[in-house]
């Protein structure tokens, strides 16, 4: 009796074994290869992280995570708990209230030459909760137009075309307004930029 019972115990574990490296199989490496394949057919950009390219190929970034900007030629994105940091994306948790949030806004407001007659558009003094939201509203690019015309030497005007042209392809679910991929918009600066240096 002790036999059969160390016999279907062994047959217990080997089977334990063979349902564990068979589940393994599906769910860790067929279902994952399948819904792969699936996405690439049907929506291949997405699938490959929706990577911008500069015009000599070079891969850029990701139309879905944001990027910092400093410089004053370029748009700057909403503000980030997490300094862009796509691995460790998330919000601060911090009190609107408190005295940190109230010293970054009051800080960004300096940044961004804000004032009572030209306030600060909400979305360029607050973090996203992931802290990598890739796109402003046309409101907030099209007050930091003037920024990027100044230091770019282009006339407001031209500046203000390209952000209404990018924020008419994507619109607010909630709002209806419309917004800008600050990466996108500030590649197609780059390239005019190219363009006017090296004409044909």
């Amino acid at each position: 009796m002790k036999t059969t019972i160390m016999k279907d115990a062994g047959a217990n574990v080997a089977a334990s074994i063979r349902i564990a490296l068979a589940t393994i199989l599906l769910c860790g490496g067929l279902y994952p290869l399948l819904i792969f394949g699936f996405a690439r057919l049907m929506a291949p950009e997405s699938a490959s992280g929706s990577l911008l390219r500069d015009q000599s190929g070079r891969v850029a970034g990701s139309r879905l995570i944001a990027q910092g900007f400093t410089r004053p030629d370029y748009f700057w994105p909403r503000p980030s708990a997490v300094k862009y940091n796509a691995g460790a994306a998330g919000g601060s948790n911090l009190s609107p209230a408190g005295p940190e949030v109230r010293d970054r806004t009051a800080q960004l407001v300096r940044d961004f030459g804000a004032n009572r007659q030209t306030p600060l558009p909400a979305d360029l003094a607050s973090a996203s909760g992931s802290g990598l939201d890739p796109f402003i509203t046309l409101r907030a690019a099209l007050f930091e137009a003037p920024r990027v015309a100044r230091a770019r030497g282009m006339t407001l005007s031209e500046v203000e075309m390209i952000v209404r042209r990018q924020a008419a392809g994507q619109q607010n679910f909630w709002s209806g307004e419309g917004l800008v991929n600050v990466l996108a918009v500030n590649m197609e600066l780059d390239a005019m930029k190219k363009k006017r240096s090296f004409p044909d």
